[in-house]
């Protein structure tokens, strides 16, 4: 007897585990099933490399064998009165991390012209913080205009919450994209932050919509969410139309309170980016932040799904070395994507 509860799987996945049928649908703009996300990630490990084999054909459509690299650069670090319970920097956390205000406009630069150096098409400034005050949004838009004058970059900032004139003003300032992750599901929210909440994350998204900016937002994949609410962050960021979406999979960091969060298994992770290239077909599907504690000799298996990277360090945390990279990239017969502004 079935256990109450138990997902309905599709007959036609149950019995031919059908991945190219779903890469189909997805391709002709179908929307997925939740129980059809549910048979994504739920298959059994052996259906992996079918799975893959099916979401390649998606992603080739849109992006080839391309690969977009991003650089991140943690421009204000610590010093922050949230209290998510996976971040190094939250008030909560006692990790021995650099804490510093935000970084003057000649680092800022710098940094960008790392970016350029790692082959990087998209650089992101990164603040801690609940939403920057009008003082260091000043100091972000001085600098982004000069690396817009002077670099061929594409600019994301990641500064928290924004008031409307904020948003307005990067986007007049030249910033393209704003990231703003959901992390998790709404269920699951409350157990992860406390300081501010879900809602506020996805008008946040909305916001910076409304004014120009290119929509970025993803997910951290192991807090505690179940199969069902990973497939509704997937759908959440499909309705939210996030242009670019980064999967992190949980590096649990010492002193932080998920800090005995086991990593997701490799296979599991690979299925995950299955589930958002189909439910997302279209957008920039970017293998972020743990790829390299998670997915371990198994990363370049992700870019099947993922058409982009971070390169170099994160946050608080350490990438792995960019020649790593380019090298995976490589013996995939794959590309970096060059920037085109």
């Amino acid at each position: 007897m079935k256990a109450i509860g138990t997902p309905q799987i599709p007959e036609t996945l149950e019995k031919a585990a059908d991945w190219q049928a779903l890469a189909q649908r997805a391709l002709d703009g179908e929307r997925l099933s939740v129980e059809e996300g549910l048979a994504v990630l739920e298959a059994d490990n052996d259906e992996v490399m079918p799975l893959l084999q099916a979401v390649f054909r998606v992603r080739k459509h849109f992006y080839g064998k391309k690969v977009k690299l991003n650089m991140i650069i943690n421009a204000k670090s610590g010093l922050c009165p949230e209290d998510c319970g996976y971040c190094a920097q939250s008030v909560v956390s006692s990790a021995p991390i650099a804490k510093y205000p935000l970084l003057e406009k000649a680092t800022l630069l710098a940094g960008a012209r790392e970016a350029m150096a790692r082959q990087a098409g998209t650089y992101c400034i990164v603040a801690s913080g609940k939403g920057p005050t009008d003082k260091e949004l000043d100091q972000v838009i001085e600098a982004v205009k000069e690396i817009r004058a002077t670099m061929p970059l594409k600019i994301c900032a990641c500064l928290g919450l924004l008031k409307d004139d904020q948003a307005e003003r990067l986007a007049e300032a030249g910033v393209h994209r704003y990231n703003h992750n959901l992390n998790t599901s709404r269920a699951n929210y409350p157990s992860i932050t406390t300081t501010h909440t879900y809602d506020q994350r996805v008008e946040s998204v909305e916001k910076v919509k409304r004014y120009g900016l290119s929509p970025c937002s993803g997910v951290i994949i192991g807090m505690g969410e179940t199969n069902r609410e990973i497939v509704e962050m997937a759908y959440a960021l499909r309705e939210l139309e996030a242009d670019s979406i980064p999967i992190n999979f949980l590096n649990a960091i010492p002193g932080t309170p998920l800090e005995q969060a086991g990593r997701t298994p490799a296979m599991k992770a690979l299925k995950v980016l299955a589930l958002f290239r189909l439910i997302c077909p279209s957008k920039e599907i970017r293998v972020a932040g743990g790829r390299e504690v998670n997915l371990r000799t198994l990363q370049p298996l992700g870019l099947y799904a993922a058409n982009s990277l971070f390169v170099g360090d994160y946050l608080t945390t350490k990438g792995q070395d960019a020649a790593a990279d380019y090298q995976m990239i490589e013996d995939l017969g794959f590309e970096i994507e060059q920037c085109a502004l």
